[in-house]
């Protein structure tokens, strides 16, 4: 099982664990939820949404400043 991750220069397949979630992927790549968006299959989802299989993973990080 696996899905494809989508995050700056990364255009990959990883491998899907067990109930792994947006927030595990985001610990995993050491990101913030405060300063990343996920969009799962095209659609901005939350961090508790669980990875389906085949699924699409786009991470996109906010910058901002003042």
């Amino acid at each position: 099982m696996s899905f494809k991750l989508k995050f700056k220069d990364i255009d990959e397949k990883r491998e899907l664990k067990e109930n792994f979630t947006i927030k595990d992927l985001l610990n995993e790549l050491e990101l913030s939820s405060q300063t990343t968006v996920a969009k799962q299959n095209g659609e901005i989802t939350v961090e508790d949404s669980i990875i389906n299989e085949d699924d699409e993973i786009q991470l996109i990080q906010i910058i901002y400043g003042g």
